[in-house]
């Protein structure tokens, strides 16, 4: 049964990849760079040049310059590719999970069903296209820095709000090595959570179940929140994915995880899932998330952006 599992698992990995979609990162230079950081990423769609500025206007008076990544736009992907990245549904995962498929040769519309189709590509219930584009942005980073040879990297999206001197993660990560050990840990985030709409911090505890979790059940402990000295704490879960630090071996880990299993969940719902992956947040905030930045995961709210500035007054 474990050999029929396997090769049934092979086989599905051949038919669809995610990384046959993965978006290439370009105008790469040493710029990008600064003490114990190989190289930093900043995620943001063509049509947000305002979120980029403002991002920006809050990094450059610090000298920290990150190359701009422009994002996979989700809201542009052919159903074909999204059939490519999501979890095809095989016979020995488990059925009955709600979900959400895009139905090749469609028009688009999301179907919201429960899991039990094989054969078909499912994400995880209402998972928008947004979100799939977001989630290609990420695997494409981990790719690049992979590739680059890179041993530590900060990605971040485009609604940060900077809180503390960004220059001080660099001493953060010493602190970290000398705390936990230098090949201890996998990903630093550099707020101790996000912030939902009001500025309060939004805690997870817990983790999404997917169809195929059977095949790498893990003994991650998602409920975790354990300070490790006065400046960190290890965490089991957390959301947002809008300032993080990886090490070469989350980036292993994440990437192995992805070629494995596809897309289901958003981006922030899939990093706790890699068995082992050691996760831990500052526990003095330095870059976070900006409450009600405005997102386009849910839908291209870009475009009433757009028709909102050519609208007469």
């Amino acid at each position: 049964m474990k050999l029929f599992i396997l090769l049934l698992t092979i086989s599905i990995t051949a038919v669809s990849d995610v990384s046959d979609h993965l978006k290439k990162v370009h105008n790469k230079s040493s710029l990008y760079s600064m003490p114990n950081i190989d190289f930093i990423y900043m995620i943001n769609l063509d049509q947000r040049p305002e979120k980029i500025r403002r991002s920006f206007s809050q990094l450059y008076p610090y000298g920290i310059y990150p190359c701009r990544f422009s994002a996979v736009n989700g809201w542009e992907l052919s159903l074909d590719t999204i059939n490519d990245v999501g979890l095809l549904f095989a016979p020995f995962m488990e059925r009955g999970i709600m979900g959400t498929r895009y139905l090749l040769g469609g028009n688009f519309e999301p179907h919201h069903e429960s899991i039990t189709n094989y054969g078909e590509t499912y994400f995880s219930h209402c998972m928008a296209r947004g979100a799939i584009g977001i989630a290609l942005s990420h695997i494409s980073i981990l790719q690049d820095a992979y590739d680059s040879g890179y041993e530590t990297i900060w990605v971040m999206e485009d609604d940060i709000d900077v809180i503390a001197d960004p220059n001080s993660l660099s001493t953060l990560i010493e602190d970290l090595d000398t705390t936990v050990g230098k090949g201890n840990w996998d990903v630093l985030f550099t707020d101790r959570d996000i912030k939902d709409a009001s500025g309060n911090y939004y805690t997870t505890y817990y983790a999404g179940k997917r169809p195929d979790y059977l095949v790498f059940t893990n003994d991650n402990n998602y409920s975790e929140k354990t300070p490790v000295g006065d400046k960190f704490i290890k965490v089991g879960a957390r959301s947002g994915a809008h300032s993080m630090i990886l090490r070469r071996s989350g980036i292993e880990k994440l990437l192995r995880y992805f070629h494995a299993h596809q897309i289901f969940f958003p981006y922030d719902m899939e990093y706790i899932l890699p068995r082992g992956i050691r996760l831990y947040t500052v526990a003095n905030d330095v870059v976070s998330n900006l409450p009600k930045a405005p997102s386009d995961n849910g839908g291209p709210y870009y475009l009433e952006k757009r028709t909102q500035s050519i609208t007469p007054p």
